[in-house]
């Protein structure tokens, strides 16, 4: 019954006609939508599930799996020593890495937009480094920084200063990594740069008359109309950062001085597990061990982890920097 007390007009059903015509949009929606859908349900939902019912099993790849509960998880907490190690310094590098390069992707944007003779030629030297291969570069970077002979060491001693043990010394290893990964931050400085040239101008100059200092010009007119690219460079270095694996690995193995072939198992982490991280240790459980069950229980907290930064980071980003609606 309705206000004046009539029973309401019953809303009269779709012609046959009306329903096709539904039903053959959906279906073309549905075609459109099919390249995305498949890759998602193969490349994505299906791994993922693969995952979360391996993690349950006992598995080693080569005999057929069986369910064991919650052993794998377990055992992974409580049990495997290299875990919470790698928890730690995956967390460390996702805050300080990811800190320090944005931070001097965007210190080098800046600079290299004020100058005003070669700015392509120091572009090329500050984009140079990243187009280094991994491997090729942490070798470089272990070298520079042998203690003793490396040219960085010898010239700390010429100056009258004890230089630390780098890649050998596990409190410095992870600064180490970080300094490895402040060199080739050529990628966020292009990103950084075209982001500070589209500025419009006229703020800035406004902001002049009005008698705005550097800082000042800075904060309320740079950072609010960068802050989209500052944000998607933290979202983007976290996850780098959760799936940080070859450069730890290459520098603990050359610190170490095992030149191993293949085959060779090689526990990760030197020295004294400082350079350990999640992705190590899923390869270690998973094709060093075979155990492919507590690997699968590592990969899904490192999912969880990567997927609470940026849902934090996105809910947060009034908070990170100022909004520039």
């Amino acid at each position: 019954m309705n206000a004046t007390g009539t029973s309401p007009a019953t809303a009269p059903s779709p012609s046959p006609e009306l329903r096709a015509k539904r039903r053959r949009s959906a279906l073309r929606t549905a075609a459109f939508m099919s390249p995305w859908l498949i890759g998602f349900g193969v490349f994505f939902a299906y791994p993922l599930l693969s995952t979360v019912y391996f993690s349950f099993t006992k598995y080693d790849g080569f005999r057929p799996p069986v369910p064991n509960g919650l052993e794998n998880w377990s055992y992974v907490f409580t049990d495997y020593p290299m875990f919470w190690p790698a928890m730690r310094n995956t967390l460390w590098l996702v805050v300080v890495m990811v800190a320090c390069r944005v931070a001097f992707g965007l210190g080098i944007g800046l600079l290299i937009t004020k100058i005003k003779l070669g700015t392509g030629l120091f572009r090329t030297l500050f984009y140079l480094p990243y187009l280094a291969p991994p491997v090729a570069a942490t070798l470089a970077f272990v070298f520079l920084l042998n203690p003793g002979t490396g040219p960085v060491d010898v010239l700390l001693d010429s100056v009258g200063i004890t230089a630390p043990g780098w890649f050998t010394d596990p409190a410095w290893s992870k600064p180490a990594l970080t300094a490895l990964a402040v060199w080739g931050v050529g990628d966020l400085m292009v990103i950084f740069m075209a982001a500070l040239l589209d500025v419009p101008k006229e703020q800035y100059e406004a902001s002049e008359l009005d008698g705005a200092g550097p800082l000042q010009r800075f904060r309320h007119i740079t950072l609010p109309n960068i802050s989209p690219i500052i944000l998607f460079a933290v979202v983007t270095g976290v996850i780098q950062a959760m799936q940080f694996y070859t450069q730890p690995l290459v520098a603990g193995k050359v610190a170490a001085g095992v030149i191993g072939g293949s085959g060779q198992p090689v526990e990760p982490g030197y020295p004294d597990k400082s350079t350990l991280t999640l992705p190590q240790i899923i390869y270690n459980l998973g094709f060093q061990r075979f155990d492919y069950g507590a690997a699968c229980v590592v990969a899904l907290v490192l999912f969880a982890l990567s997927m609470a930064f940026t849902a934090l980071l996105m809910r947060r980003r009034g908070g990170l920097i100022e909004a520039g609606d």
